[in-house]
């Protein structure tokens, strides 16, 4: 462990993998290798060991800041002398495409719900805020789908300051990847003691669509954020990974959005997958997302082999 990086001064102490694991010794894993399984998003190589040296002592990090949230809750009730409802103390998960942001929040979800007092801990994912098809065709960006203007950032907006409010369910719009497009069917959030907020797009600040600076960003409303974060290089090549895989398997269904890749070569699907990153998910990484990375509580460094190397957490 370390406060020290890069031969300066850090807002972050920095932590190796055995002075990490060390935090959470002594603390049972709640789940099993084939729950693992169910939680780990295509391509992304995890184990229980992985689990329990980087996922656990994250888990039991937020737990204590949520406790501590309470404490500060109880408090300033007792000195205004008011009743006042407690909140959901929202986690916020960011990350490239293919990074393994998605399994990250569903670890956390799970880990923190099995934490002492047995939180109810609701997962959200912004894909759901992504505009609607036709809506992007019908603006010519259907092809920048992931970029800031492709979502609808005033009903995500809306949606976290309703839930940070103490709202009562509150509907959330869901995704389908088969589909490539939102779906009809919708989330519904009641005031679960945790909400994790994971997507591309949760740590970004940007400009509104008349280029003024926005007076609330989605980062006013997080208590706890984690950036999951790996070179380009690599992240570049889980994306094509997961692509193939998914060649050969989602896209084989004639209802998937994506189904006319499913005949392609392999060569021809490598192809493919270094376009798209190249048009798409490269720019998106390097102008809208890795930006934010100095905007989390806590980073998670991956390695080419996906195990997490090093974890920065910054200084309270």
């Amino acid at each position: 462990m370390t406060s020290v990086t890069r031969g300066h001064v850090s807002p972050y102490t920095a932590f190796d993998r055995t002075s990490w694991r060390d935090l959470a010794r002594g603390s049972e894993l709640p789940l099993d290798a084939d729950e693992l399984a169910s939680l780990a998003s295509l391509g992304d190589r995890i184990d229980l060991d992985e689990v329990a040296t980087v996922y656990l002592p994250l888990a039991r990090l937020v737990h204590l800041h949520l406790q501590a949230s309470r404490r500060l809750w109880a408090a300033q009730t007792d000195f205004l002398g008011a009743s006042t409802d407690k909140v959901p103390f929202v986690v916020a998960v960011a990350g490239s495409v293919a990074v393994g942001k998605s399994t990250t929040a569903r670890l956390i979800q799970v880990l923190l719900s099995h934490a002492p007092g047995s939180p109810r801990v609701d997962l959200v994912t912004t894909d759901g805020f992504l505009l609607p098809n036709a809506v992007l065709e019908s603006r010519g960006i259907l092809d920048r789908k992931g970029f800031p203007e492709s979502y609808d950032r005033r009903a995500l907006l809306r949606f976290l300051a309703d839930v940070k409010s103490g709202r009562g369910e509150v509907e959330a719009p869901t995704y389908s990847h088969q589909s490539y497009d939102v779906r009809p069917e919708r989330q519904m959030v009641d005031r679960p003691d945790v909400l994790v907020l994971e997507g591309l797009n949760v740590l970004q600040a940007g400009s509104r669509s008349d280029g003024r600076v926005p007076e609330v960003f989605l980062s006013d409303y997080f208590d706890f954020s984690v950036y999951v974060d790996a070179t380009e290089a690599d992240v570049q090549g889980w994306y094509v990974e997961r692509f193939l895989a998914l060649r050969r398997t989602a896209f084989q269904d004639t209802a998937a959005y994506f189904h006319r890749f499913a005949s392609l070569s392999d060569e021809e699907a490598v192809a493919t997958a270094q376009r798209i990153w190249a048009t798409v998910n490269g720019p998106n990484l390097r102008t809208n997302i890795a930006p934010t990375r100095s905007r989390a509580r806590l980073v998670l460094q991956k390695a080419a082999d996906h195990s997490v190397r090093r974890v920065l957490l910054r200084k309270v």
